[in-house]
């Protein structure tokens, strides 16, 4: 746990500019206090106290912002900057050292079961508001830019943007497009990010509404 913990400073100390020093980090970054909420909550999903899990997660949802399922799997040194909005599902799986910004959903697609979610490998960068959809593979020190809808899987070392993503670089050669992009896909996927930020917004008032 406290190596866990360590990583995890070290990575927000290296990312973040604006970081003074460690206890500054422990003490006020919500994406630190998420990561140790999850740690507990995962502790006990695997041992098979759900509810006790589900509990904590919720709770740590509650003060942070950032939702992630006791049942996900995260390897050390996450950096979660920002934080707000963050939603991270039951089968997804997150590699060393990733970095992942405010509004981030590594989701499903609804129609996957089992693995209905991503596995980001190490070094994998995921910009704001971008949606990974679906259980396939991002691979190591790959980056998902701002906004993008991620929906297959994406190489090692490349760069992906886009609605819906596509790679534009790999080990920082551009990759030269021959194929003119499906309009279908691309309002699908437009429909598929404004019908998520519906639901958020059902989802919050409905607890603005219990909180009441």
């Amino acid at each position: 746990m406290f190596d866990y913990l360590r990583a995890a400073i070290r990575s927000a100390k290296d990312h973040d500019p604006a970081a003074r020093n460690s206890f500054e980090i422990l003490l006020l970054y919500p994406g630190i206090h998420a990561i140790i909420n999850h740690r507990i909550a995962h502790f006990f999903y695997t041992h098979k106290c759900y509810f006790i899990a589900r509990m904590i997660s919720q709770l740590s949802r509650f003060f942070t912002q950032i939702e992630i399922h006791p049942g996900a799997k995260i390897g050390k040194g996450l950096f979660i900057d920002h934080g707000s909005g963050v939603v991270i599902g039951e089968t997804t799986e997150i590699g060393d050292y990733c970095t992942i910004y405010q509004g981030v959903t590594l989701g499903g697609t609804g129609k996957d079961k089992g693995k209905r979610h991503p596995t980001l490998g190490n070094y994998v960068m995921v910009g704001s508001g971008a949606r990974v959809l679906g259980p396939f593979k991002v691979g190591d020190h790959a980056r998902i830019a701002a906004n993008a809808v991620v929906l297959h899987e994406v190489p090692e070392y490349s760069t992906c943007v886009g609605v819906p993503g596509r790679v534009v670089r790999i080990k920082g050669e551009k990759i030269v497009e021959n194929q003119i992009p499906d309009p279908v896909a691309q309002e699908l996927c437009r429909l598929h990010v404004r019908l998520d930020q519906l639901e958020k917004k059902l989802q919050e008032r409905g607890d603005s509404h219990e909180s009441l």
